[in-house]
């Protein structure tokens, strides 16, 4: 038995001869390394996966080609070592090298070929991988139909081959469980993914935590709290309750669940906690606005965790969602502090806190100062200047986003539109939407509905209404709420009528849509078909959402909500409106009552 010796980085190309001179210091019985005796490629094959573990691909790389001779073994430890890399294309193309050298690879090597096909998403070449497995009767081996299970779940439209692969198996254990289910959960289909699990409970399969783990992950995906509670008994009655990763994982259940309470209670009486955990509950509460977000952040660090990437993406994402740009400041402060302001998702972040906190001169001076920027990175600053109603430098930045080379996706059509929409763009807005075609993004109901805001807000409620009517697919209650919007606005009541019963007639329930037609009845004199509105909403039992709006003083946050007359806060306010009601009566102006018809029994 030969002591094991630390593997060091190779200075120079002559790996095999390194390799020859390790064998005879450690004075094993290796033969001629030219002869590519077995004992030389077991041995240069263990240094290579030694160099891939060790990130020194290049490494690996030099002492393969070296190799006089290479079996199936080595080939697959390269094409295992490249995937293991991230490096897909280079183990794709070792394998093309390893058919053309007329070497059948083995079961191991399709697996791991596969694995690579399944991350380059390239279904065509996971087919001719498949078919290779069949032609060298490999199809029934556990590995191939485990990693072809995976591929096609991953890489096709629908489950259906993955499925076939599935039902065609005479051996499954657990990874093949497992596989079927995340490949399910992953393209949202929590339901399916329940499903195979529950099967897998009815045939009696080996469990293990990441079974479950992937299982309250499908929960989740669905948004059921019900199923999750199932499976969290099932994990207790399998002794799994103090699995850490399966912890986790209940814990981001509850939390996109919404059920923060029950998350919080799960949180503090887990026997163990990491990093993932904190970051988890952290996330949770960001997901839903709140401010226990930020005294999470503050308990984590007080605890001795060190906050990560992923943490001061939550935490920063917390300080935009509350508009507090005193915290979201200091958050940048630790960014930079542990020198992590380079990270691309965290400076996408920023951008987004800063414009949302109402500093859009900060958000640019972070876009402007990005080494790298993603579509991500270019569509926050947009939005950032839409917000602002900085109509036209979103649409420069537009252009110059097109000009670098990347192209926009539906989100920034969106943001574009919506900027436009704000700064009364109206021809830079539609040269954007009838561009679309030239980097086929076709446009859909939200887009739709971003043009029609845009027309109805520039007055052209027609051209509008004519967009509309033209849709190649039936409107819904957003792109008619649009038009009602500009309706109201433009005072347009035969029109308005027109979108309000079309909203109601999608969504019964909208109760602006009611008060809109009780006004516009009640403007024409029909006080009877407005008071008929009135109770038809009251029959709903909806109410319309009171709006809240909040501000930053002196490191304080205020919240306001319509009619609220409790806190000190609220004195200030109605002292503040007051001053402004003298200061338009002063300066002549006159309230437009015509349409505003309140009523403090709807809320609104």
């Amino acid at each position: 038995m030969h002591a094991a010796r630390k593997i060091v980085p190779l200075s120079n190309k002559h790996s095999l001869q390194w390799v020859q001179n390790y064998t005879t210091r450690t004075k094993i019985p290796i033969a001629n390394l030219s002869k590519g005796a077995k004992g030389s490629a077991i041995l240069a094959t263990n240094v290579m996966r030694s160099f891939f573990d060790n990130g020194l691909i290049d490494d690996a790389r030099a002492l393969f080609d070296e190799m006089p001779e290479r079996d199936v073994v080595m080939w697959t430890a390269m094409i295992a070592g490249y995937t293991s890399c991230n490096q897909y294309v280079h183990a794709w193309t070792v394998f093309c090298e390893m058919v053309n050298n007329w070497e059948n690879p083995n079961a191991f090597t399709l697996s791991n070929v596969l694995k690579a096909c399944k991350s380059l998403q390239c279904l065509a070449r996971g087919g001719l991988v498949h078919g290779m497995a069949i032609k060298l009767g490999l199809e029934g081996s556990l590995y191939v139909d485990n990693a072809l299970m995976d591929m096609y779940a991953t890489c096709c439209i629908s489950m259906e081959d993955a499925c076939s692969i599935f039902r065609d198996m005479k051996e499954k254990n657990m990874v093949t469980w497992t596989t079927l289910i995340t490949g399910y959960t992953h393209r949202g289909d929590g339901y399916g993914g329940l499903q195979v699990f529950r099967e897998m409970l009815l045939d009696e399969a080996e469990l293990n935590p990441h079974s479950f783990s992937i299982a309250i992950r499908a929960c989740a995906a669905i948004g059921s709290n019900t199923f999750g509670r199932q499976i969290h008994a099932a994990i207790i009655k399998n002794g799994l309750g103090s699995n850490l990763p399966v912890m986790n994982s209940m814990l981001d259940m509850y939390c996109r669940c919404g059920f923060l309470s029950e998350a919080n209670a799960y949180f503090y009486e887990m026997s163990e906690k990491n990093l993932i955990t904190w970051n988890t509950l952290l996330a949770g509460y960001e997901r839903l606005g709140s401010k226990e977000a930020l005294n999470i952040f503050s308990q984590m660090e007080s605890d001795g965790f060190r906050p990560n990437c992923f943490t001061f993406t939550s935490i920063t994402a917390a300080c935009a969602n509350l508009a507090v740009l005193n915290c979201g400041q200091q958050v940048h402060g630790g960014i930079i502090c542990r020198g992590l302001q380079g990270n691309l998702v965290l400076a996408n972040a920023l951008i987004d806190m800063y414009a949302k906190c109402g500093s859009i001169a900060d958000s640019r001076k972070i876009f402007s100062e990005m080494s790298d920027r993603n579509l991500v990175s270019w569509t926050s600053m947009m939005i950032g200047y839409g917000a602002h109603g900085y109509g036209k430098e979103a649409v420069k930045l537009f252009d110059e986003m097109v000009v670098s080379g990347i192209r926009p996706d539906r989100i920034v059509f969106m943001a574009v539109l919506s900027a436009c929409s704000h700064a009364g763009l109206i021809d830079e807005g539609l040269r954007c939407f009838e561009s679309m075609s030239n980097y086929n993004v076709t446009p859909d109901q939200e887009i739709y509905g971003c043009v029609v805001d845009l027309l109805g807000r520039g007055g052209r409620v027609e051209e509008a209404y004519q967009l509309i009517k033209g849709m190649p697919f039936k409107p819904n209650e957003s792109v008619w709420g649009a038009l009602l919007g500009a309706c109201k606005a433009h005072k347009l009541p035969s029109m308005g009528k027109l979108a309000a019963l079309k909203v109601l007639d999608l969504r019964p329930n909208k109760v602006g849509a009611y008060v809109m037609l009780s006004n516009i009845f009640a403007a024409e004199g029909k006080w009877g078909e407005s008071a008929r509105m009135r109770k038809l909403m009251r029959r709903t039992g909806s109410r319309k959402e009171a709006g809240r709006s909040w501000i930053e003083v002196r490191n304080q946050v205020y919240s306001f909500v319509v009619g609220d007359k409790v806190g000190s806060h609220t004195e200030w306010a109605h002292g503040v409106v007051e001053l402004l009601i003298l200061h338009m009566k002063e300066a002549g102006y006159i309230p437009d009552l015509h349409c505003l018809i309140h009523d403090l029994e709807d809320g609104t």
